[in-house]
């Protein structure tokens, strides 16, 4: 599904990814992971259009996206979360999701005026939709909460129904497990097998919890320096030495 090839990008003298090649298989879980410096970030902009590729290129379902702005990339169905949620703040959690489908008859305000039974049936069906969902990642108890007030874990999982809504075939994951307590952590991790499992989604995500990574992703690969270093299934690189020595400091011997 997803295709990069001999990819560099470089900031001054260095390298944060260099010649990276690498390939994500559909509905999969991939997991990427690696000391910090290692470029996962910086290839996750890549891919999502926040930085073009020096060389190399990215292929998406067949088709080149480097070098295409954040928008298009979105519109091609890719869906990417950060490290640190980027929730609207002052908006319920319902309207949150709400927002997330692209082209709705009421964005554009003549709408409102001449097709307002069309915009209002287009708004309920969104809300519908909205109301399921918040009902699958279970936060439709804080549907009418603002989504400042949630809890960093609660917050993941917003983000989690908010790719939903926008009915990706790529997710990309930026540490999901970043800051969230054990229950909600064995939440977002079914929400993300059923999501694989049952809806064909694909997700490409980035972890520094080796614990989340080796129980939720396979296969598993290792950036290093800026380019792959490793892949395959989990039990496998358990076992290979230079990632044991590298990063994951032996707790796996």
């Amino acid at each position: 599904m997803l295709e990069i090839k001999n990819v560099r990008k470089s900031f001054g003298g260095l390298h944060a990814v260099n010649e990276c090649s690498l390939e994500v298989k559909p509905s999969t879980i991939t997991g990427l992971i690696g000391p910090n410096g290692a470029g996962k970030t910086t290839l996750f902009n890549l891919i999502t259009g926040f930085y073009k590729p020096d060389i190399g290129e990215i292929h998406f379902k067949g088709e080149r996206i480097d070098g295409l702005p954040p928008d298009r990339i979105f519109h091609r169905k890719i869906f990417r979360t950060f490290q640190i949620t980027r929730e609207f703040e002052q908006l319920t959690v319902l309207e949150n999701l709400m927002i997330v489908p692209s082209k709705q008859s009421g964005e554009k305000i003549w709408n409102t005026w001449v097709r307002p039974g069309k915009v209002k049936r287009e708004e309920n069906e969104i809300q519908e939709k909205a109301l399921s969902v918040l009902e699958f990642v279970e936060l439709i108890h804080l549907k009418n909460e603002y989504a400042g007030t949630l809890s960093g874990g609660q917050k993941k999982l917003l983000e989690l129904a908010k790719s939903m809504m926008a009915e990706p075939h790529m997710i990309l994951l930026d540490e999901p497990g970043a800051g969230i307590n054990p229950t909600l952590m064995k939440k977002l991790v079914l929400h993300i097998r059923n999501l694989c499992e049952e809806r064909n989604m694909t997700f490409f995500l980035i972890e520094h919890d080796m614990n989340l990574v080796m129980n939720l992703c396979n296969p598993v690969i290792v950036m290093s320096e800026g380019k792959k270093l490793a892949e395959g299934h989990p039990s496998d690189i358990k076992k290979d030495r230079r990632v044991l020595e590298a990063y994951l400091g032996g707790q796996y011997r």
